[in-house]
């Protein structure tokens, strides 16, 4: 009888577990609600946060331009599960074909919904593939340990069509596809000459820590310069950033410049004068960075990383 007792109770349990399971299922929605910026113009903002189970992992913006021949997507999310319901969301607000997908650069949150866009052309530039192909399976064990059952289903699917810098000509748009780097080796901007939107993917943060695993702080101040001189000379009037309010993003350039700066400038000095990088991870942010988005994790995980060639840089330095 106790045997059996156990049993069924195991039974039921299971079915608990299971009935749970598609419970939690149903319940794992995005809730994406696209946001007109511009003619034919569209975001879909993600939280500014660090990657949670409570936000689903969801904190890039996408975007979209129903440019009147065909949809251009830009991004596709964290998820197959994303992916999924971006496709919806878009569906929802024009019935307009799409064309082709771009991912602006290398890191999950920009290509993993790529699965859910199999019939249509997924486009970065070929640095970019080499790099999701090369990483793709060790992003996916860090966001599946990250965001748990969001992550159901999904598999690394790298961009399938290489593309160039080049000037797009699609309905009554005209985008100039531009690569930069120094968030990656390999970012791609868009820049539709058509409404003055400027898509900057990884290399403008707003209100929120940079993020650095492929970062090269060098080349990304020359980017941001670059950027900058487009915007005086007139070229675009809002900035979507892949990260951040979109309506801060034109303040964004000039954040993420500063916290380059001093990120950088913070390294070199605790750097030259022995400091331990346990007593570096104590010292206090300055307060203009210390109500940003993904503090203090993001900004440990950049000290962590980049300070030993700054320790090794201050050790073969003259007179050492």
């Amino acid at each position: 009888m106790k045997s059996a007792t156990l049993c069924g109770l195991g039974l039921l349990c299971a079915a608990g577990a299971l009935a749970q399971s598609v419970l939690d299922m149903k319940t794992l929605n995005y809730d994406l609600h696209p946001r007109q910026i511009a003619a034919g113009t569209w975001v879909i903002e993600g939280a500014v946060a660090d990657f949670l189970p409570a936000n689903g992992c969801n904190i890039i913006n996408t975007a979209f331009i129903a440019t009147g021949d065909g949809v251009v997507v830009i991004n596709t999310g964290t998820s197959s599960l994303y992916g999924e319901q971006q496709r919806k969301a878009i569906a929802k607000v024009t019935s307009e074909p799409v064309r082709r997908v771009l991912n602006l650069n290398l890191h999950p949150d920009y290509f993993f919904g790529n699965q859910a866009w199999s019939d249509v052309p997924t486009q970065a530039l070929q640095g970019t593939i080499n790099g999701m192909r090369a990483e793709g399976g060790a992003f996916a064990d860090n966001l599946y340990r990250l965001c748990g059952d969001w992550m159901k289903g999904t598999e690394s699917t790298p961009a399938r069509e290489a593309i160039e810098p080049q000037t797009i000509t699609l309905g009554k748009h005209q985008m100039v596809l531009r690569q930069l780097k120094g968030h990656t080796a390999n970012d791609l901007v868009v820049l539709d000459k058509t409404t003055g939107v400027l898509f900057a993917g990884g290399l403008v943060f707003a209100d929120r820590v940079p993020t650095t695993p492929h970062a090269d702080p060098v080349a990304w101040q020359e980017s941001l310069a670059t950027l900058e001189q487009w915007r005086t000379a007139g070229e675009f009037t809002q900035l979507v950033p892949s990260h951040g309010p979109v309506q801060r993003g034109l303040d964004g350039i000039a954040q993420t410049q500063d916290w380059l700066k001093w990120v950088t400038t913070t390294l070199q000095t605790n750097a030259a004068n022995g400091v331990d990088l346990s007593e570096l991870l104590r010292q206090p942010v300055p307060e203009r960075f210390a109500k940003w988005a993904a503090q203090p994790a993001e900004l440990d995980r950049t000290l962590v990383q980049w300070y030993p060639r700054y320790e090794r840089a201050a050790l073969e330095s003259p007179g050492k």
